[in-house]
C-alpha cells in the first residue's frame, strides 16, 4: 500500500515535469535600423575586444568568437544584474549571422542570433533569442530583452558614429 503511494507520487512528479519541458518555451526580440551596409554593421559586431567601448550589455571575458569555440561573456542586464553567460559559438555568417547558444540541458537552454538584413543603404539587425525547458515557466525574459534593446541601440550609435 505504501509503495502503491510513492509510485502514484512519482508518476504525477514525471508527468508535472514532463509538460514543464514541453510547454517551457518563450523568447525576446529586438530589431533596430542602422543607416549603414550590412559589412560596416558586421565589422563593429564582431570587434568583440571594442565592445568595452561601446557595448553597455555584453563583454566577451573568454575565448575567441569562432564557429564551434566555446566563449563567455559578461551580461550586463540592468547596473544590478550582472552574470557571466558561456556560450558556444554555433555558427557565423559574415555579414548575415552570429548564432551562439547555450544554458542548463531540459532546466533552460538558449539560442541567440544576430541576424542582419540588407536594406537600401541600411541595414536591420535582428537579436533574437529562444528559450526552452522546465526553468522557462518560471523566468520573465522582458528584462533581457529590454538589455537587447539597450544594445542594439548603442550598436546603431556606435555604427553610425564611424560613418
Amino acid at each position: 500500500m505504501f509503495n502503491s503511494k510513492i509510485i502514484i507520487v512519482i508518476l504525477v512528479l514525471i508527468v508535472i515535469l514532463v509538460i514543464l519541458y514541453f510547454t517551457g518555451k518563450k523568447s525576446v526580440h529586438h530589431e533596430v535600423v542602422i543607416d549603414a551596409s550590412s559589412e560596416k554593421v558586421w565589422m563593429v559586431l564582431i570587434d568583440t575586444n571594442s565592445y568595452k567601448e561601446w557595448n553597455p550589455v555584453m563583454k566577451l571575458i573568454a575565448g575567441e568568437v569562432r564557429e564551434g569555440n566555446e566563449v563567455t561573456y559578461q551580461f550586463t542586464q540592468d547596473v544590478n544584474n550582472q552574470s557571466e553567460i558561456p556560450a558556444t559559438v554555433i555558427k557565423i555568417e559574415p555579414n548575415v549571422l552570429l548564432n551562439q547558444a547555450g544554458g542548463i540541458p531540459m532546466v533552460l537552454t538558449y539560442n541567440h542570433k544576430y541576424s542582419l538584413v540588407p536594406l537600401e543603404n541600411q541595414t536591420m539587425v535582428v537579436i533574437h533569442e529562444d528559450y526552452k525547458g522546465i526553468g522557462v515557466n518560471f523566468w520573465n525574459p522582458k528584462p533581457v530583452e529590454e538589455a537587447y534593446a539597450k544594445l542594439n541601440n548603442a550598436l546603431k550609435t556606435r555604427v553610425e558614429s564611424l560613418n
